[in-house]
């Protein structure tokens, strides 16, 4: 009842105070001006009820929908959809409000009766959408029903990573790992490509590139991955790949693939993979590491230099 309490508290007193105002002894004048003024407040108070009952039901709707799940894909589809719904009712119910108060004043009526019938509400998103908000608006019908992302994805957008925080009628909010965040308008994610991390499933696969010299022990570097893997609760039990998937002039490039069941773990594992890599072989394979060679050949030198003789270098 939180979200209808103050809408009913406003809405009861002027339903009441609009019955008895016929059973007042008032001037015509004063009476007209209080009808009428009981008449508006009465359709802003529905409407702030009417809106409470959207809040409710979406209250209702997120209560059972958890995105703390780990494989919450239904959630994030379901609370996308949900919260732009949301704001196009609530938007519909303030325009329509705002008809109806215009429509209790005579010198307004044709204002009034112009947005509900000739031009319509069709007509006002119509009108409108020549303009670039609305256009925002119409990129966001797109996306809610057809999501390229939605709320809780992992994108990674103008460079940046960071998780879907909200979507409104025109503009998307991105949070971003160091808690900064990133606003773009909707018609971005129409317009221009990004990356979408749990665009089907939570899970991820990450992956550590390292570079070492052409001696360097496959076998035992992708045993000790292995062990480091299960020793991590991180890794979730599916992807474990040590692959050279290139051999450059002067080093060889070792891919270690993993999986993780989300895009936080994933990372995580990365990071603790490539540290623990890394001083697995500085302390065990030194050699191992990216050197450059040069090969130095003895032989016996006798010429001139700028005119002098010189004698080979024993």
């Amino acid at each position: 009842m939180a979200r209808l309490g103050r809408p009913l508290n406003f809405f009861l007193p002027i339903f009441i105070f609009n019955l008895v105002l016929p059973l007042m002894r008032l001037t015509p004048r004063a009476e007209l001006v209080l009808d009428r003024m009981a008449g508006i407040l009465i359709v802003i108070a529905f409407a702030f009820m009417l809106i409470g009952i959207v809040k409710i039901a979406e209250d209702y709707i997120t209560s059972i929908y958890d995105l703390s799940k780990t494989d919450n894909l239904k959630e994030r589809k379901i609370r996308t959809q949900l919260q732009f719904v949301r704001k196009f009712i609530i938007s519909l119910i303030v325009i329509l409000a705002v008809c109806a108060i215009l429509l209790s004043f005579p010198n307004l009526r044709k204002v009034g009766t112009g947005l509900l019938t000739s031009v319509g509400i069709g007509g006002i998103i119509i009108g409108f959408a020549a303009q670039r908000s609305l256009a925002n608006f119409l990129a966001g019908l797109q996306i809610a029903f057809t999501q390229p992302m939605r709320i809780d994805d992992v994108l990674i957008v103008e460079g940046e990573w960071g998780r879907v925080e909200e979507i409104t009628l025109t503009y998307v909010v991105l949070a971003i790992w160091d808690k900064r965040r990133l606003i773009l308008p909707i018609n971005y994610f129409i317009e221009k490509p990004f990356q979408n991390w749990t665009r089907n499933s939570a899970d991820l696969l990450g992956t550590v590139f390292i570079y070492l010299d052409y001696t360097a022990p496959i076998d035992a570097i992708r045993e000790e991955y292995s062990r480091l893997l299960k020793a991590n609760q991180l890794w979730d039990g599916n992807v474990n790949v040590v692959q050279i998937t290139d051999a450059k002039e002067r080093v060889i490039e070792v891919r270690m693939l993993m999986s993780a069941s989300t895009s936080g773990r994933a990372f995580d594992l990365r990071c603790y993979i490539r540290e623990n890599i890394i001083s697995f072989i500085q302390k065990n394979h030194p050699d191992a590491l990216p050197k450059t060679r040069a090969i130095v050949e003895d032989k016996t030198f006798k010429g001139e230099i700028g005119g002098k003789t010189v004698a080979p270098i024993q």
